[in-house]
């Protein structure tokens, strides 16, 4: 039989924490998921340029972390990601120009 006086009792920290661990991913999977339909959209199918697609890439990433409070560790990927694409711009445009 069912207890009545044990309401809210259970210890539910393992499930938050899984719960709050799920949410995060989501948010940078869906955050990046936009980030690369954006610069690939600006860059190729509309043909506004790497650079326009990199700064809509830099801007929903900007968004998207001051919106969601995210930690430094995305911050980090963001950073290191914008400058990847970034010098790869460069390199893609140098040896454009040289042939």
């Amino acid at each position: 039989m069912a207890q009545t006086g044990a309401r809210g009792g259970m210890e539910i920290q393992d499930q938050r924490s899984t719960f709050d661990g799920f949410i995060s991913a989501t948010v940078w999977t869906c955050t990046l998921i936009a980030q690369w339909v954006a610069l690939l959209t600006l860059a190729f199918a509309i043909g506004a340029g790497w650079w326009a697609g990199l700064g809509a890439y830099v801007g929903l990433g900007v968004a998207a972390g001051l919106i969601f409070r995210m930690p430094a560790l995305y911050w980090a990927v963001q950073v290191a990601s914008w400058v990847l694409l970034g010098l790869g711009g460069m390199i893609v445009a140098a040896f454009a120009g040289a042939g």
